[in-house]
């Protein structure tokens, strides 16, 4: 299904019954990539997944697109199926957003996950390393994509996932260039948002990987510290949905279950 959106299209996909979960998607990867967790969530639940723009089946908007922009994807979405109180499940950019919108519409957030994301701007290191990859990604994106596909399993892993990479890839192309730059624009200038893990009323959680090759482990368990985020650690890498696809089901399970 398609919305309008400042003259683009959004697409969403919305299942099952019951309290609303809204499922974000991470860089590069479009609303398919829950395919899994979906089928588990919708027997107890009605679970919204969204391509954020310029990824998926949804339109740019423009040379950058903001995480608050696209948490005005996501809020009209919501707001033309009228749902108010959702939980929201983010991976990554789409944690980054979720952070968005429950700074905008702290009262309309019954729960967050944030799988393999951070609360945290991006460092200046980070932020020169999003620029080296813009300028790559404008020679060459179809490798910017292949490369960093695989770069986001733990080393191991790439072989034992191989199947599940080469989809993954094959869906990531599929994302136009204009998308590719503009998030990476957009992830580079977000807000620090560390104080919504300190002082928001709804119920939280944060689920990293010991060996994700993105994010720093010390950081983000320096940022739960001396909170009430519930903190879940897997073994392996950036992607935990995959990596670690049955703990990582239950853990959200568990979850939504006391939110």
């Amino acid at each position: 299904m398609t919305i309008n959106f400042k003259g683009t299209t959004v697409y969403y996909q919305d299942e099952g019954q019951g309290s609303t979960v809204v499922l974000l998607h991470g860089f590069l990867e479009n609303s398919s990539v829950w395919d899994s967790v979906k089928a588990s969530l919708v027997k107890r639940y009605r679970v919204i997944s969204i391509d954020l723009l310029g990824h998926g089946k949804s339109g740019c908007i423009g040379y950058v697109h903001t995480m608050e922009q696209m948490a005005e994807a996501v809020k009209t979405v919501l707001q033309w199926l009228k749902l108010r109180r959702v939980s929201f499940i983010g991976h990554s950019m789409g944690g980054y957003v979720a952070l968005a919108y429950a700074e905008a519409y702290p009262d309309e957030v019954k729960g967050l996950v944030l799988a393999n994301s951070t609360a945290r701007a991006d460092s200046q290191e980070r932020k020169d390393s999003r620029d080296r990859a813009i300028e790559l990604v404008k020679k060459d994106h179809k490798t910017f994509v292949r490369m960093g596909i695989s770069n986001l399993f733990r080393p191991k892993n790439r072989s034992i996932f191989a199947e599940e990479i080469k989809v993954l890839k094959k869906e990531a192309l599929k994302t136009p260039l204009q998308g590719i730059v503009a998030a990476l624009e957009g992830m580079k200038i977000r807000d620090d948002r560390e104080i919504l893990l300190h002082f928001t009323p709804f119920a939280k959680m944060m689920i990293i990987g010991r060996k994700d090759p993105v994010l720093k482990y010390d950081d983000l368990i320096d940022q739960v510290r001396n909170t009430s985020v519930d903190f879940v650690e897997f073994a392996d890498g950036h992607m935990s949905f995959i990596e670690n696809k049955v703990e990582f089901i239950d853990e959200i399970n568990i979850f939504l279950k006391n939110t």
